[in-house]
């Protein structure tokens, strides 16, 4: 192995550099492709972050406006879920597995002491903490025992809590909103990009604060399993019109009267235009890699064309077709490979540089758009199984020449 490393070793420094103009063009093939995947995941990754830690399985229903008049009921009547909606839903529908509500309530102000900040409260049920993905760092959520007991507890974020308790614990601390009295249950991690504090109460709390005891419930968010296909989710969402049209009294083919945001058709969807988008991308880079084991195809033969007499003495005195064959192949494919990892370092120190610079940048108030967009390990084994089959493919033809090559006919060539 040693004497066949020092005879590429040999030949590549004759041709220094037809091998390097050769090398690079793999290496920015390479570089390109690693460039476009990691730009497509940080697409990917940008788009998916704006769900946050929220379910991916959920579908959220709201009450809407009728657009039609309906049994004796007149056009443009505001359809209001109840908590007996919630019921329906946990006992009617098998493939729900977790039922949520939620409710929101006009922006106040939150007072400790001489202290205040803005908030806004948001009624919730015990599920949401699921479905939403809050992170409790301090406490509790709020439980089952403060719905029932209408309790007058909150839950409030970290950035509410260095606002009116610096120093302090506070936990069990009173906080007054619009003069009613809220004991601080727990703290959840908020979200860094949002303006106003956001506090959770217990949704019955809120009813009978804010709503003079009317049960409303401004959104229903339900967790599904075994939904596989659109036909399946289609199915679904017409029977959720179809009970909710009976319950509140409007035209089931009316949809205007109830919305219905199904976050699993949404990441569905988002999948294929990635994955098309992938595969896009794959197509360009191997395009681009094309061209450079094409480059190194040529070199590979222009070496077996000008060693041509080399190979007839060899033959002459014994050497098979396949060695030679071997010491074609193991050129091609250490140039292409070395070049390759080059590239591939490359793209990957870039990709590393902008994420560096994506997270040292402040965060803005918009969507996120573009995110950590860096590879994983299976797309370097991809590379790496690609690399190797562009060296056997680049050099195969020129082997296969070089082992074709008569005796006779190689030691004529060097006359």
């Amino acid at each position: 192995m040693r004497e066949l490393l020092l005879e590429i070793w040999t030949s590549v420094r004759r041709n220094k550099l037809r091998t390097f103009l050769t090398g690079f063009s793999v290496a920015w093939g390479i570089f390109m492709l690693v460039i476009l995947l990691g730009s497509g995941n940080g697409l990917k990754n940008g788009v998916l972050a704006n769900f946050g830690t929220y379910a991916t399985n959920t579908v959220s229903i709201s009450g809407g406006w009728t657009s039609q008049a309906y049994a004796g009921y007149g056009k443009w009547r505001h359809i209001s879920l109840k908590n007996n909606d919630l019921k329906i839903f946990r006992e009617e529908f098998p493939e729900i597995v977790d039922v949520a509500g939620t409710s929101w309530y006009r922006g106040s102000t939150a007072s400790y002491g001489e202290r205040f900040a803005d908030i806004i409260l948001r009624g919730v049920l015990p599920g949401m903490q699921h479905i939403q993905g809050t992170e409790i760092v301090k406490g509790r959520y709020i439980n089952e025992a403060d719905i029932r007991a209408f309790r007058k507890v909150i839950v409030i974020d970290e950035a509410l809590e260095r606002l009116l308790f610096p120093g302090e614990e506070p936990l069990g601390k009173e906080v007054k909103i619009q003069n009613v009295i809220y004991r601080v249950a727990g703290v959840y991690k908020g979200d860094a990009q949002q303006r106003n504090s956001l506090g959770y109460i217990p949704i019955t709390t809120g009813q009978l604060i804010f709503k003079g005891g009317d049960q409303v419930v401004d959104n229903i968010v339900v967790t599904v399993e075994g939904l596989r296909t659109d036909a399946e989710m289609e199915a679904f969402e017409r029977r959720i019109r179809t009970r909710m049209a009976a319950e509140h009294h409007f035209d089931a083919t009316d949809e205007s009267a109830l919305w219905i945001w199904n976050t699993i058709e949404q990441v569905r969807n988002m999948m294929v235009v990635f994955g098309g988008i992938n595969l896009f991308v794959w197509i360009i880079g191997l395009g681009t890699l094309l061209a450079g084991i094409v480059g190194v195809s040529n070199i590979m033969l222009v070496t077996v064309t000008e060693r041509t007499a080399e190979f007839g003495i060899r033959k002459a005195l014994g050497a098979r077709p396949a060695s030679i064959i071997r010491l074609i192949l193991t050129e091609s494919v250490l140039i292409t490979a070395i070049f390759g990892y080059m590239g591939m370092v490359l793209g990957v120190a870039a990709m590393e540089v902008v994420n560096h610079l994506i997270t040292q940048a402040p965060a803005g108030e918009g969507p996120t758009i573009f995110l950590n967009p860096t590879l994983n390990l299976s797309v370097a084994v991809s590379a790496t199984v690609v690399l190797v089959v562009a060296g056997l493919v680049a050099g195969y033809v020129p082997a296969y020449r070089a082992a074709q090559l008569k005796t006779i006919d190689a030691l004529r060539y060097n006359k």
